[in-house]
């Protein structure tokens, strides 16, 4: 895989951003990772997929995470984090002129790439969401909820525990390891990252009647991070959306039992936006 580096900072942040291009490029994608990873985490198995349909992939991690810089589990806003996105569009259109830009969002990137859509005015070919955090599938206890407002407004940077169980990811104990030995993964969160985020997956439920770009969500119905409920919701409230629900899959659809089945749903979804963008021209 011939990986290029971007060089990005968002304001004084140092961002870790890159792409990977195919010999034939009939368009490109952005791909957002999930809360506490990091796009290396796609490199053995979303982006070779996506490059099988003829896409150019940019990767980045995002503030506080990965290889990027800033405090880890913390931003500065949750508009940062769509300024941020945008700025890593405006790179792969600026690569890929006059080619279709697709989103492609697992977990928080969905709840991303979804308020990208509905909040900044685009022109995207498509979207892909997989278990897009809209609604925690868990309940946090009270007592960190309450602190974890009265902290958004004395100290919004203060980070403690998220509280994800590692074991829910996935069904494959291979998969869980790999997530628990990866040094670039870390569970800290801000209240700063954890309510605006929350905020905004409602907020895209509500408003998903305002979807523009077509969206394919695919979400597992054993997930047991994510409500799977709330993209069924999500789908109902909208005219532009897809949904593939997978029986009994877990949070990390591309590293659970199945993922092939799953990768080959979007890879021919994207194949097929791809031709009808050109068919139109």
């Amino acid at each position: 895989m011939d990986v290029r580096m971007l060089d990005l900072h968002y304001k004084n942040i140092p961002i870790n951003a890159w792409y990977s291009r195919p010999k034939i490029v009939r368009g490109a994608v952005v791909l957002v990772h999930g809360f506490g990873e990091h796009s290396g985490r796609y490199m053995y198995d979303v982006i070779p997929r996506l490059l099988e349909e003829n896409l150019a992939v940019f990767c980045y991690d995002n503030i506080g995470h990965g290889k990027s810089g800033g405090k880890r589990g913390h931003c500065p806003s949750y508009m940062a984090l769509l300024e941020l996105l945008d700025n890593i569009i405006a790179k792969a259109r600026m690569l890929n002129p006059n080619k279709p830009i697709f989103l492609y969002g697992h977990s928080m990137g969905g709840n991303l790439v979804l308020n990208y859509d509905l909040r900044i005015k685009s022109d995207l070919a498509g979207i892909v969401a997989t278990s897009p955090y809209l609604k925690l599938a868990f309940q946090p206890p009270k007592w960190k909820m309450i602190l974890g407002k009265v902290m958004l407004k004395i100290i919004p940077s203060i980070t403690m525990s998220s509280g994800l169980n590692p074991q829910h990811i996935s069904r494959i104990n291979q998969e869980v390891e790999k997530y628990i030995a990866d040094p670039l993964v870390h569970d800290r969160v801000s209240p700063m990252y954890s309510f605006p985020i929350m905020a905004a997956g409602e907020w895209a439920i509500n408003n998903a009647s305002k979807l523009k770009a077509k969206t394919l969500l695919l979400h597992g119905t054993g997930d047991k991070i994510i409500d799977y409920r709330a993209t069924e919701k999500l789908h109902k409230n909208s005219n532009s959306t897809e949904l593939h629900l997978i029986e009994g899959g877990y949070h990390e659809l591309h590293k659970d039992v199945g993922s092939k089945n799953t990768l080959d749903i979007i890879g021919i979804w994207l194949r097929n936006s791809l031709d009808q963008f050109y068919n139109q021209m």
